[in-house]
């Protein structure tokens, strides 16, 4: 008598959510240490704060503005997994690679340079693919819930991973630091392909899947047209460029911990440890407001401006309080944008053409990213008031356009 096997049991949306979470959580571990004491590394291989803006502007705009290519490639070959394992890879490789640039001699500012937009080009590969398949499984648990929810996971390896980076300084060099960040990289590998060999097609777990006119291949257009996002609706354009404002603005944690540490306001092990307090404040905003979100549709976005115009006011001062008070708004901002902002593009955009829109959405956020981290250093070396000025009149003009296309866009955005 032959013996059938029953098919495995697929896990449900809220598991497959929460290891989504637990892959970036260990990637996060990698990144955000790293990214934790960019500055002071940066500053410890020679670089001014130009510099030091320069290349966490410009690995920051690697990372959206790449998306422009990725977003459309996953679309079109369907490949979203294997974008995201080799997105992920890069990161994981990359960082660890960074512990040998003082051994490099003079060019050692160059390779660790490399290393970092490296390391942020694996986010642009993995990213549109990955919000894609958590948008599907989201849309299970509400999509507010669901990216709020992951976001908070990851932001839990945000806070771990900069711990264990100051723990290492503290004990051993900041070089060992990055050198430890292996370890949590293969985790982040091993879950991801696990993931992947048990939930092949998220898209089972979409509550409301596309009609069937969408459901048809995505109409054929040349690359470019795919880039810039042809076809794509003018709320999508209005929103993107409202929010990549925010993104621009927002002074990076580069140009943070470089002034922490060059003006003698916390040792270099310190910078790690308030960089993790950053990521806890991130994780709490991420969960508050995607829930928020859910209840109350995107009005809630309307807080970020405000936020990003507070930080270099608070973050670039003299006082640690007031630094300290601007980290966390720094935080709050970044939690925001890096979980609920995200959703907003779901609801616009049909499932067909998300990644697409993803990336998309990250290359206008990566324009502005790699002008606001240049302008942001440059001003800082001349005058901080003046760039506490050039981010304020630009939220006024982020907030004048986030209202204009909430209301634009009323019936498209209902709350649960």
């Amino acid at each position: 008598m032959a013996v059938t096997r029953s098919a495995p049991i697929a896990p449900t949306a809220w598991r497959v959510v929460w290891w989504f979470g637990f892959v970036s959580l260990a990637a996060d571990m990698v990144y955000e240490g790293a990214r934790s004491v960019y500055g002071p590394v940066l500053a410890a291989l020679g670089a001014s704060a130009v510099v030091v803006g320069l290349v966490t502007g410009a690995g920051e705009a690697v990372a959206l503005v790449a998306r422009l290519a990725f977003g459309p490639i996953a679309d079109r070959t369907g490949r979203y997994w294997s974008l995201t394992i080799v997105g992920y890879g890069l990161t994981a490789v990359c960082v660890p690679l960074i512990a040998i640039a003082p051994r490099l001699g003079a060019a050692g500012l160059a390779f660790a340079s490399t290393m970092i937009l490296l390391e942020r080009l694996g986010k642009a590969v993995r990213s549109p693919s990955k919000s894609a398949l958590l948008a599907h499984v989201a849309s299970a648990v509400g999509r507010g819930r669901g990216f709020g929810v992951h976001k908070a996971l990851d932001q839990v390896g945000a806070f771990a991973g900069p711990l264990v980076v100051a723990a290492v300084v503290a004990v051993a060099s900041l070089w060992w630091g990055m050198a430890v960040l292996a370890v949590p990289g293969a985790v982040a590998m091993v879950l991801l392909l696990t993931l992947r060999r048990r939930v092949p097609d998220p898209s089972v777990y979409d509550v409301s899947p596309a009609p069937a006119a969408l459901e048809a291949p995505v109409p054929s257009r040349g690359w470019w047209a795919e880039a810039v996002g042809s076809g794509l609706s003018a709320d999508f354009f209005r929103y993107a460029v409202a929010a990549s404002l925010t993104t621009g603005a927002l002074v990076t944690f580069g140009i943070i911990g470089y002034h922490l540490t060059v003006d003698g306001l916390l040792p270099v092990a310190g910078v790690p440890v308030v960089y993790a307090a950053a990521m806890a404040v991130e994780a709490v905003a991420a969960l508050a407001v995607g829930s928020v979100y859910d209840h109350t549709g995107p009005r809630v976005l309307l807080l970020v401006p405000v936020l990003v115009a507070l930080v270099p006011a608070l973050a670039l001062g003299p006082a640690l309080v007031a630094v300290l008070g601007g980290v966390a708004a720094w935080g709050v901002a970044q939690g925001v944008q890096d979980s609920t902002v995200k959703a907003v593009v779901a609801d616009l955009v049909d499932a067909p053409r998300r990644a697409t829109a993803y990336g998309v959405f990250a290359g206008i956020q990566g324009l502005f990213a790699i002008v606001g981290g240049v302008t942001a250093g440059w001003l800082y070396e001349r005058s901080v008031p003046a760039l506490v000025a050039v981010v304020a009149v630009t939220q006024l003009v982020a907030l004048v356009l986030l209202v204009d296309t909430f209301r634009r866009s009323a019936r498209r955005f209902r709350a649960g």
